[in-house]
C-alpha cells in the first residue's frame, strides 16, 4: 500500500514507546454496552491506513498502521505505527515500529516500510511489513517482506537480519508486487504466509519453524491484477482468503473494497460462494465489504479479529469522501482506520449483514469479562475461588509481565457466580501437564474442555448421566505449553467449540466441536483445575456468547417495468438522444449492435458514442442484457460495454464489462471534475461471462436529495451480485443509458438485447 500522512494530536508524539513491562495498568469494568464511532483512529490520527490488530498476552488491544510521511519529521517516514487501547473506544498513541536510526540494515536508507502484520509466535511478537528496496537489489521498488521480532507488542523491535520473502524480479528490470504480508498458523501444523498485490497477483508460502524465513517454492492462489492486502482465516473446516480490490487512494472517486474465497486447502484453490476461482481471468470473489453511499469510500486492506463473545470484526481503512485528501503533503490520501460487525451468513463472511460501513455510533467490540472477574488480574478478587489446591495472583517476569493467576497441581477453582446458558470463555493458559476448562457443570453432567500438553491434544467431553460424547483434535509440532496460548470455549445452540490459537487472528493449533444432548446446557459456574503440574491463566473473561447475525439486510428487487425497450426497430423510441452519434451502431431485430471503437468517454477526450434518456422521478433500476466477448487472459485493455449515469462528460458513472490486463471484470467506475482535475477511480465486481445481465439501482438520500447509485451483475438473470453505490450532487439531473468502446483490437462487437426501466420494490 501507499505510505499515507498523519497528524497526530498536539503532544501525542512525545509519548514513549518502549513500554514498562511490568507494570501494566488495570482497568475497572466499563461501562453498560459501550459504542464505537467511526473512525476509531480520530482520537490521536487523522490517517491510519492498513491496520493490524492483536489482542496481546498483556490483554491490550493493539492498533499497528502503515507509514506516512510527514513534512515537519520526514525522518519518520516509511516507519510504521502502533496505538493500544483496553476497550476499543479509547486509544492511546504510542509511537513508531522503527525510528530512523534502527532502520534494517538489509534495506536502503530511503526504503519506506509498511503495510504491517502482527503475530505471537513462539512466545513473541513477530511484525511483518513490506519494504520498498533491498541493498542486495537497490532500485525503488524492487519490494519484499521483512519480519522484526518483540517481547512485548509495543515493542522493542529487532529485526530478523534479512528478509522473509526476497524481491522477485518480473524481467526486464521490474518486480513483482511483493507486498502486504499476513500469516496464518494453521492447523495441519504448518505456518503460511500470504503476499502479493495486482502485478503478480496473490501467492503463499510455507514459512520455517521459526517464522522468520520462506521455505519451498511459492503458490499462487490469485490472478494477478485484481486483489492486493490478503488476510487468511481457518473457519469451519475451510480456509477464507479475503482481500481488496481496485485503486486504493484515487481521492473521492476511490472504490476499494474487500471479497473473499475459500478452500479446504490454505494453498487453494480459493472460490467464491458460485464456486468461481480467484485465479481465473474471469476472475471470482465474494463481496465482504463495499461503500453503500454514506460519507466512506474505499474501504479495504483488512484485518478480522473475535471479540470475547465470539463476535467477529472488521478492522480497515477508509476515505471520507468529502474529506479525501490530507492538508499536507498534496495529493496524499486521508485514510483512517475503521471497524464494524463482520458476519458470516450461508457459509461466508459479510459487514453488518451486508449493510456496508456504519457512520453512526455501533455497539463496540466486547472486550471485558463479566461476573466481576478482572481480565487482568484474574485471581485479584474473589470471582473466583479455589475449590481445591489454591488459586492464587502472580506475576509475569518474562514478556509482557503483569498480573496473571496460578492453579496449582491439582487445584481447581470456580466462579462465584453462574455464567450465562449460552457463553464464551476464554483464557490465555501456559501448561505443564493439563489445564481444564469445566461449564454448565452439575456432579458429574456438564462439558469440560482440557489442553494435554504432555499428550499434546485438545479435547471436548460432555457428559450427561450415563452418555458422554467426546471429541479429541491433536495439537501440531509447534505448540509448547511453556508458551501463552489463547483458549475459547464457547457453548451455544446445543454445542460447544473449543479453540487453541496462538494469536487469535483465525488461526488455529486445534478446534473441536461436539454436539450436546438436550439438558446438558444450564446456567452453572464456570471450573478452572489443573493436573499432572501447575498452570498458569491470564486475560481470563467469561461472556454471554454473541448471538449470530444470519439473514442479509435486504437488497433492491426489481419491480414493475415503467420502460422497456427491446431495439426490435431501427428507429428507438421515443426519448432517446445520442451524444456524439456512430454510424456503426445500429438497432432491429431484437438487438443494439455495437461495434467496439477506439474511443472513451473518461478523460479529457469524450470520444465516446452515448445512448442517453431522462429516467423517471424517485426510486428505479435501470437493467440491460449484453452480449460482449472479450475472451480471456489475453490483454485487451480497455475493451468494454454496459451502463452509464451521465450528468455531462466529466461527470459521470459506468457499469461495464471490461477488459482489465489479463482480467475480465465488472467495472462500477465514477468520473468527478474535483477543482479542475478529472478524477477516475471504480469498484470491481464480478465474474463475468459472455453475456451478462447489469443493473444499476436508483435511489435518493431522503435528507439531503443527493442520488445514490448501486450497481449489480448477474451471469444468468436471477443470482445477483450487489457491489458498491456512488453518488451523486443533489442538484443535478443525471441520464441514465448505454455505451461501449475501450478498443478496436481484436475487432469485438458488443449486442444489448434490451434495456428496462423499473419501479423498485
Amino acid at each position: 500500500m501507499i505510505p499515507v500522512r498523519r497528524r497526530f494530536l498536539a503532544g501525542i508524539a512525545a509519548v514513549v514507546l518502549a513500554l514498562p513491562a511490568a507494570a501494566p495498568l488495570a482497568t475497572a469494568e466499563p461501562a453498560a454496552e459501550p459504542v464505537t464511532q467511526n473512525p476509531i483512529s480520530s482520537e490521536f490520527s487523522d490517517t491510519y491506513a492498513d491496520p493490524a490488530v492483536l489482542r496481546g498476552k498483556d490483554g491490550w488491544w493493539y492498533l499497528y498502521a502503515t507509514s506516512d510521511p510527514l513534512t515537519e519529521a520526514p525522518s519518520e517516514f516509511g516507519l510504521m505505527h502502533i496505538a493500544r487501547s483496553r476497550d476499543f473506544v479509547d486509544w492511546e498513541y504510542l509511537g513508531t515500529v522503527f525510528d530512523d536510526a534502527d532502520r534494517p540494515a538489509w534495506t536502503t536508507s530511503t526504503s519506506f516500510y509498511w503495510a504491517p502484520d502482527i503475530r505471537y509466535v513462539d512466545g513473541q511478537y513477530v511484525m511483518y511489513y513490506t519494504v520498498t528496496d533491498t541493498i542486495a537489489e537497490p532500485g525503488q521498488w524492487n519490494y519484499a517482506i521483512g519480519a522484526a521480532t518483540a517481547p512485548t507488542p509495543a515493542g522493542p523491535w529487532t529485526d530478523s537480519g534479512g528478509a522473509v520473502v526476497a524481491p522477485r524480479p518480473a524481467g526486464g528490470g521490474n518486480y513483482f508486487n511483493t507486498i502486504d504480508p499476513a500469516l496464518l498458523s494453521a492447523s495441519d501444523g504448518k505456518r503460511y504466509l500470504y503476499f502479493g498485490g495486482y502485478h503478480g497477483g496473490l501467492w503463499v508460502t510455507e514459512l520455517d519453524e521459526s517464522g522468520l524465513r520462506a521455505v519451498g517454492s511459492p503458490t499462487q492462489v490469485t490472478v494477478g491484477d485484481r486483489y492486493e492486502g490478503s488476510f487468511v482465516v481457518e473457519r469451519d473446516g475451510w480456509y477464507y482468503l479475503t482481500a481488496s480490490s481496485a485503486n486504493c487512494c484515487a481521492g473521492p472517486v476511490t472504490g476499494y473494497s474487500v471479497y473473499a474465497g475459500r478452500s479446504q486447502s490454505p494453498l487453494g484453490p480459493f472460490v467464491d460462494h458460485e464456486g468461481v476461482s480467484m485465479l481465473d481471468s474471469r476472475v471470482g470473489g465474494t463481496q465482504v465489504l463495499a461503500q453503500n453511499g454514506n460519507r466512506w469510500i474505499g474501504v479495504g486492506h483488512h484485518t478480522i479479529v473475535t471479540d470475547v463473545s465470539g463476535q467477529d470484526h472488521i478492522v480497515y481503512h477508509a476515505i471520507d469522501r468529502d474529506d479525501a485528501w490530507l492538508d499536507a503533503p498534496g495529493g496524499i490520501n486521508e485514510r483512517p482506520t475503521l471497524v464494524d460487525r463482520l458476519d458470516w451468513i450461508d457459509g461466508w463472511p459479510v459487514a453488518r449483514a451486508g449493510a456496508g460501513p456504519s457512520d453512526t455510533p455501533q455497539p463496540a467490540p466486547v472486550t471485558a469479562s463479566e461476573l466481576g472477574i478482572d481480565a487482568s488480574a484474574p485471581a485479584a478478587n474473589n470471582a473466583l475461588t479455589a475449590v481445591r489446591g489454591s488459586w492464587t495472583a502472580g506475576t509475569d517476569p518474562s514478556g509482557d509481565g503483569g498480573d496473571l493467576a496460578d492453579l496449582s497441581d491439582g487445584a481447581e477453582a470456580r466462579t462465584a457466580r453462574n455464567a450465562p446458558r449460552d457463553l464464551r470463555v476464554e483464557a490465555d493458559v501456559r501448561v505443564s501437564g493439563q489445564v481444564s476448562v469445566g461449564v454448565a457443570q452439575s456432579g458429574r453432567n456438564g462439558v469440560t474442555v482440557t489442553v494435554d500438553a504432555e499428550e499434546r491434544t485438545l479435547t471436548v467431553t460432555s457428559t450427561l448421566g450415563r452418555r458422554a460424547e467426546t471429541g479429541t483434535a491433536p495439537l501440531p509440532s509447534r505448540y509448547d505449553g511453556d508458551e501463552w496460548t489463547a483458549l475459547s470455549v464457547e457453548l451455544r445452540d446445543g454445542r460447544v467449540v473449543a479453540r487453541l490459537a496462538e494469536s487469535r487472528l483465525g488461526d488455529a493449533d486445534a478446534e473441536v466441536a461436539v454436539d450436546l444432548p438436550r439438558g446438558v446446557a444450564k446456567p452453572r459456574p464456570v471450573t478452572l483445575a489443573a493436573s499432572g503440574g501447575p498452570a498458569q491463566v491470564d486475560n481470563l473473561t467469561v461472556v454471554a456468547a454473541h448471538r449470530p447475525v444470519t439473514e442479509r439486510v435486504d437488497e433492491p428487487r426489481a419491480g414493475d417495468a415503467v420502460f422497456t425497450e427491446d431495439f426490435d426497430d431501427p428507429a428507438l423510441g421515443d426519448g432517446w438522444s445520442w451524444v456524439r452519434p456512430s454510424s456503426t451502431v445500429t438497432a432491429g431485430d431484437g438487438a443494439l449492435t455495437w461495434p467496439l471503437a477506439s474511443v472513451d468517454v473518461v478523460g479529457t477526450g469524450n470520444t465516446g458514442p452515448l445512448l442517453l434518456r431522462t429516467p423517471p422521478e424517485g426510486d428505479w433500476i435501470a437493467e440491460t442484457k449484453l452480449h460482449l466477448d472479450l475472451g480471456s487472459g489475453t490483454i485487451r485493455n480497455y475493451q468494454q460495454a454496459g451502463l452509464i449515469v451521465r450528468v455531462d462528460d466529466d461527470n459521470l458513472l459506468r457499469l461495464g464489462d471490461v477488459a482489465i490486463w489479463g482480467t475480465r471484470q465488472v467495472e462500477f467506475g465514477k468520473e468527478l471534475n474535483e477543482n479542475g482535475t478529472l478524477r477516475w477511480g471504480a469498484h470491481l465486481g464480478g465474474p463475468v461471462a459472455e453475456t451478462m445481465w447489469l443493473r444499476i439501482a436508483h435511489t435518493t438520500d431522503p435528507e439531503t436529495g443527493e442520488h445514490r447509485y448501486r450497481s449489480a451483475s448477474s451471469r444468468d438473470g436471477e443470482t445477483w451480485r450487489w457491489g458498491a453505490t456512488w453518488t451523486l450532487p443533489a442538484d443535478t439531473s443525471p441520464q441514465i443509458g448505454l455505451y461501449a468502446g475501450g478498443g478496436a483490437t481484436p475487432a469485438t462487437v458488443a449486442t444489448f438485447d434490451w434495456f428496462r426501466l423499473s419501479e423498485v420494490r
